[in-house]
């Protein structure tokens, strides 16, 4: 059986789209999978087994969408179900366009008008649970259980035990806690655990402020990975680790889906939708105030209390709770 699949944007949905994708593949018979979606969500599950094919989407990048969108779906063919984890007019074209007759996605206007099954999904529940609605729609069984994350990169071997430091974000500046405090943090267990600082692109300079606080307390036992890694090796040293310190963000559900004992610091997004799912060994440092989670990419009240108040006596803590 041949299944398309429209991946999620960004990092972390794509790996929280993981139960929902194991699920598809033990409910239906002889699966084989094609992905499509943006290259961070294509190089992160292209290594599945049952993936015959992975592609880009860079219909976005074309002078007209609509027709390069129409070509790509010509290209890909037909199947014998699409589905979307995606929810905007794009995806669904490109589902009605490969004429594949059982299309799943989100309801909304364009998809009830383009495609044959479009459920309606409850939001104020995981993000995880409504991918798996997606994909089960159609499904006899409506009795699943929901699995954990699930990737299939080789985690790296650390020769010593390993704390990995996340103080990106890639969603914008009101998720991120505070260099000084990660360094802060970090400190304070250098002593058990060797140190890894992660970081995308557009993350050296935050990292470089982690490394400096580092150096000023005399910690040399780490390692500056900020820029210097690809999607398929930032996932496996995080699979390696064993601690993690992160925000709310991609690196966070990598983490969970090698369940890696992980404490995440939440401020202005939903925890209760987007928190780690199914991770053993998991706290969420967060304030309840009266503003959060606003869900905006900046503080739309410029005093970003939500993050400003958690203490990296507050983050220690939250990692000695593991018991490791």
């Amino acid at each position: 059986m041949k299944i398309l699949v429209i991946l999620p944007n960004w990092l972390g949905d794509a790996v929280m789209a993981t139960p929902a994708i194991e699920l598809l593949a033990s409910t239906y018979h002889d699966i084989s999978f094609t992905f499509v979606g943006s290259y961070v969500s294509i190089e992160a599950l292209k290594h599945h087994p049952r993936c015959e094919k992975a592609v880009v989407d860079n219909t976005k990048k074309s002078s007209s969408r609509f027709l390069a969108t129409y070509k790509l779906a010509k290209e890909l063919g037909v199947f014998h179900m699409a589905v979307s984890f995606r929810n905007n007019i794009y995806s669904s074209l490109l589902l009605r366009f490969t004429r594949t007759v059982i299309c799943l996605a989100r309801r909304s206007w364009h998809s009830q008008m383009l495609l044959s099954h479009t459920p309606k999904i409850k939001t104020n529940q995981h993000l995880v649970k409504q991918y798996c609605q997606i994909a089960m729609i159609n499904a006899e069984n409506k009795n699943y259980t929901v699995p954990p994350l699930k990737l299939y990169i080789k985690p790296f071997q650390f020769a010593k035990q390993t704390l990995g430091i996340n103080a990106g974000a890639t969603y914008g500046s009101a998720k991120r806690w505070y260099p000084e405090r990660f360094a802060e943090v970090a400190s304070y267990f250098k002593d058990k655990y060797d140190i890894i600082i992660f970081g995308g692109p557009n993350e050296i300079a935050m990292a470089h402020e982690i490394e400096e606080n580092l150096k000023r307390v005399g910690v040399k036992n780490f390692k500056n990975l900020a820029g210097k890694t690809n999607i398929e090796t930032l996932c496996a040293n995080i699979a390696g680790c064993s601690l993690f310190i992160t925000n709310d963000s991609g690196p966070m559900h990598v983490a969970a889906a090698y369940q890696v004992p992980t404490v995440a610091i939440f401020g202005p997004t939903r925890y209760k939708e987007t928190s780690q799912w199914m991770n053993k060994k998991s706290k969420i440092v967060r304030h309840e105030l009266e503003c959060s989670p606003c869900m905006k990419r900046e503080c739309p009240l410029k005093h970003h209390d939500c993050m400003k108040g958690i203490t990296a006596f507050e983050v220690i803590t939250a990692i000695k709770e593991l018991k490791l």
